[in-house]
């Protein structure tokens, strides 16, 4: 499981000497004060560590470049108190590589009508402070969050949490590994894409292994090791009882057991994040790994069907930004429609791997024919998915560069049953609409595989983009087609221009 109290972002305060001595330790009592009540907070998943006041250009630097080797260290919080003037900050900010939260806020709650002064004006000039910042961030074309806000307010704590997951994801994503057992699924284009330019982007890796190098893990399982996974199974999911010891079916239970464990044995050994398969090359195992990949998934494991790579390593970086949150993600695809005028809807699936971290209720663990792939009928587990909230998210090679693309739906539960699909499934109603959603994901070139989440919100994709220096799209409840195609347009102008800046 993924623990983000391992990371830290690191509390830098700006101010300058100009107030004199008894205005910086004011300074530094209110910043670290602030640092430690962010630490505190229920709201802030990692640690939050306070710098001193910096007040030089050598101190920015240095800050910056300290962030830059910490390994613990997964982004910058940025607060003016007084003015800073920004040049200082130049070659700071310059430097640094790790992600940047621009706080602006201030000590004080409301204003001290009655004592107000200029000695109080002085100490306390976040108001304009921060803007002097912010013209130099932009200047500089330098990518980062500003939350806007007073630091003891929940919102405020909470959109600072959220972009902490976000960059602690993205600090997970650049060495993540992907294992590729295989290669693309046959003729297929979206789940290919430039390896080595993805790489050069976000950092991971994704390097091909021969399904015999897998196998060979799957035959090193121990009975004792199996007996105590069925075990497991038994425990958490309702078992079907052809799958039960003496049942019909139990031997293809110990052999999905089997491939879970080689499966997992292969990835931890080999620090893997993220993996692929595909149901074209599975030389050598007998079923193709379905409570295997559901099961990992739900351990923080990135997974992507048929070879795809990308969404594999994105569902890595969304599993480490909703640690510990409600609602869950999965790999997930889009499989058909509910056509009914006023009311269209798509139910996604696949043909096994469904991440049950995204469950309604407990999961039922059958196992059933796959139709494809010719080998044995593999077990997995089945169940539906709770309303609410969601987001369907793609990441795209689009050849010149890569593209995230957003879809806010909407989760509803199914109104009948499905007693002869036996996979997990969600049904969702996508925003604004059927018709401009499917319009607009075609248009931008979205692939059939996503990552669909109903534990985090657009706001951590688009943080996690400006991170990443790409692209993103959204569709949400106010698209129109026609603005969007003109942004889609636009765009091509723009990362033609900037993206060498990126």
């Amino acid at each position: 499981m993924i623990d983000l109290k391992q990371y830290e972002i690191w509390f830098v305060t700006g101010s300058q000497h100009l107030y004199g001595e008894e205005v910086l330790k004011k300074v530094a009592s209110h910043a670290e004060e602030i640092a430690k009540n962010l630490d505190g907070s229920p709201f802030l998943p990692v640690r939050v560590s306070y710098k001193s006041v910096v007040t030089t250009p050598d101190q920015i630097y240095q800050v910056c470049q300290q962030a830059n080797v910490e390994k613990q260290c997964i982004g910058l919080v940025v607060w003016m108190h007084t003015f800073s003037p920004a040049k200082m900050w130049i070659k700071g900010l310059s430097a640094l590589q790790k992600p940047l939260a621009h706080f602006h806020t201030q000590f004080n709650t409301e204003i001290p009508w009655s004592d107000i002064d200029m000695d109080f004006m002085n100490e306390n000039q976040s108001a304009h402070g921060g803007r002097e910042f912010g013209f130099m961030t932009s200047r500089l074309r330098k990518n980062r969050k500003v939350i806007v806000g007073h630091w003891q307010e929940e919102e405020a704590q909470k959109k600072l949490g959220n972009w902490a997951r976000v960059a602690a994801a993205w600090h997970v994503f650049q060495t993540t590994k992907v294992a590729r057992f295989g290669d693309n699924m046959r003729e297929v284009a979206v789940t290919e894409g430039d390896k080595v330019e993805a790489q050069m982007r976000f950092g991971f890796s994704v390097n091909g292994y021969g399904v015999g190098d897998l196998v060979r893990y799957v035959k090193e399982v121990s009975e004792k090791e199996l007996a105590e996974l069925i075990e497991v199974y038994e425990a958490q999911y309702l078992m079907h009882a052809s799958l039960r010891k003496g049942g019909q079916h139990h031997a293809s239970l110990l052999e999905a057991a089997r491939i879970e464990l080689g499966l997992r044995a292969f990835l931890e050994q080999g620090g893997f994040g993220a993996f692929t398969d595909t149901f074209e090359d599975l030389h050598g195992l007998r079923q193709l790994p379905g409570i295997a990949s559901q099961r990992l998934m739900a351990d923080g494991y990135g997974f992507g069907g048929e070879g795809d790579w990308k969404t594999a390593a994105l569902l890595r970086a969304i599993k480490v930004m909703d640690t510990q949150l409600q609602g869950g993600s999965s790999f997930m695809e889009d499989y058909t429609y509910d056509f009914r005028k006023g009311r269209s809807r798509v139910l996604g699936a696949h043909m096994l791997e469904i991440c049950p971290s995204i469950a309604a209720s407990q999961p039922r663990c059958e196992v059933h024919p796959l139709s494809i792939g010719g080998k044995e009928d593999p077990v997995r587990l089945v169940f539906d998915v709770d309303s609410g909230p969601a987001i369907n998210v793609s990441l795209i090679d689009m050849g010149n560069r890569f593209r995230l693309l957003v879809n806010e739906v909407e989760a509803i539960l199914p109104e009948k049953e499905l007693p002869k699909l036996p996979v997990a499934r969600v049904l969702w109603d996508p925003k604004p609409d059927m018709s401009v959603a499917a319009a607009a994901w075609i248009l931008a070139g979205g692939a059939h595989h996503t990552v669909f989440s109903k534990a985090i919100t657009t706001e951590f994709i688009e943080d996690f983009a400006e991170m990443a220096g790409v692209e993103l799209m959204v569709i949400d409840q106010n698209t129109v087609l026609r603005d969007f195609k003109d942004k889609l347009h636009w765009n091509e102008v723009y990362y033609h221009l900037f993206q060498n800046r990126m």
